[in-house]
């Protein structure tokens, strides 16, 4: 008899356009909705996930027709979000001024995730970028 269930991780790919961002957000929340007290994840994971994904479709530099990989977790306490993609460029934060549409993602993620990073892909395409989210105290 089984004492404990761990969480199974989840993962989808989906394409590389911008309206894929939403349906992102929607499997995290499938996901986290499965979970006992993932709704502690929620709204930070959405926001993170939505940043990321959008990167990955503006940024990566990768062929139209290649797909986006997500994927989550939660292990010792914290979300864990990957967003793979083919692209070869690796992320930075930016300095956007007050005028600027765009260039905040990533420091959103720098900011409310615990921890983030970008690694290589095995075999030598692609990246993927990742973050740590620890559980919010309060939920609405």
């Amino acid at each position: 008899m089984l004492a404990s269930c761990r969480p199974r991780a989840f993962a989808a790919r989906l394409d590389s356009r911008a309206e894929s961002t939403s349906l992102a957000r929607y499997l995290l929340r499938a996901y986290l909705a499965g979970l006992p007290f993932g709704d502690r994840y929620r709204d930070v994971g959405e926001l993170l996930l939505g940043e990321l994904f959008a990167n990955a479709v503006q940024h990566s530099g990768a062929p139209d027709d290649c797909l986006i990989e997500v994927r989550f977790a939660v292990a010792n306490g914290r979300l864990r979000i990957e967003v793979h993609d083919a692209g070869a460029g690796r992320p930075s934060v930016l300095s956007a001024t007050p005028c600027d549409e765009d260039g905040r993602g990533l420091f959103l993620v720098n900011e409310l995730a615990e921890r983030w990073g970008c690694c290589p892909l095995a075999g030598g395409i692609g990246k993927f970028v990742w973050a740590l989210i620890a559980p919010s105290l309060l939920t609405v």
